[in-house]
């Protein structure tokens, strides 16, 4: 009899107030989207730094003819300045830091020039004598690139030392910082929630005084005259929840595997197992949204 009383007063009270359950519905489907957009796209600087991460190499380009680099003032490279650079690699002070040491050959460097670059005005007048020798140094650490440039600059033959990590820091910075605007438009939108869910439940509340208090005349608890109102709520938090996940997995299914993962296939997205994995996570925001408002608007309205 309770719970048919309960469900009575639910459905009459979203009856009530369709535009405003409406718009809950789609705010907090707005504001979880942005939640969940965040978490992706932070899941995704993960996937791509532990990946990227573990291939990026140091390169040591070595002294070409006519540098201008003091420590080419010699010219090019010389076989025993090879020779100490190769000791210096192989040497116990560097074995903490380093894993693999690849040596590339002009020969080498031209063929994998025309491979990145085929038919090219570049690739026609290049030779493999104008192009550098150079160490690919692989690092048990990437974070711990400063200590071996720090061994390898300036010494004799040697005229750049470069870290590829420095290449794909700006497309980390420019993730990170679309993840924070991300997480700042789902803190506003948030909020404007939490202000909908509120503003619904006094509607509800006040459109209801009547029914109220008979309840509270008869005996009727806090926890029973609340539950509609917050059920309310709840339902339609829940129910923007639910539109969150499943326009994130849409996006995930068609967007992400469906046409950026065919296109780039070198790189690891999110894909839609990962929308399921924070899933309930947007799920508990809802409930949680719904509760605090409940709670602001309840503990006014209908308190005996």
């Amino acid at each position: 009899m309770r719970l048919r009383f309960v469900l009575s007063q639910l459905a009459s009270g979203l009856r009530r107030n369709v535009s405003m359950t409406v718009s809950v519905v789609l705010v907090t489907f707005i504001s979880l989207v942005f939640v969940g957009a965040a978490a992706l796209l932070q899941m995704q600087i993960g996937n791509m730094k532990d990946d990227w991460y573990d291939r990026v190499e140091v390169s040591v380009f070595m002294c070409p003819q006519d540098s201008a680099v003091p420590t080419c003032a010699t010219g090019e490279v010389s076989e025993e300045q090879l020779a100490d650079i190769e000791e210096l690699l192989a040497s116990e002070a560097l074995a903490p830091y380093v894993d693999e040491v690849f040596f590339e050959t002009k020969e080498e460097a031209y063929a994998a020039f025309q491979e990145q670059m085929p038919d090219t005005v570049w690739t026609q007048s290049l030779t493999p004598e104008q192009m550098q020798v150079s160490f690919r140094i692989k690092l048990v650490d990437p974070e711990q690139y400063q200590v071996v440039a720090d061994e390898l600059t300036g010494r004799p033959g040697v005229e750049d030392v470069v870290d590829q990590r420095a290449l794909l820091e700006p497309l980390f910075l420019i993730l990170d910082r679309a993840t924070l605007l991300a997480v700042a438009l789902a803190g506003v939108m948030i909020v404007t929630a939490v202000l909908l869910i509120t503003t619904t439940i006094r509607l509800s509340a006040m459109s209801r005084r009547r029914e109220t208090s008979i309840m509270r005349l008869v005996g009727a608890s806090n926890l029973f005259i609340q539950l509609p109102f917050m059920l309310e709520g709840a339902l339609a938090a829940l129910a923007g929840a639910a539109l969150a996940v499943g326009g994130l997995w849409l996006a995930a299914r068609y967007l992400v595997e469906g046409w950026l993962a065919t296109e780039f296939q070198w790189v690891q997205f999110v894909d839609t197992g990962d929308v399921l994995l924070i899933a309930p996570l947007l799920v508990a925001a809802a409930i949680l949204l719904a509760g605090i408002s409940s709670l602001v608007s309840l503990s006014r309205y209908t308190r005996v």
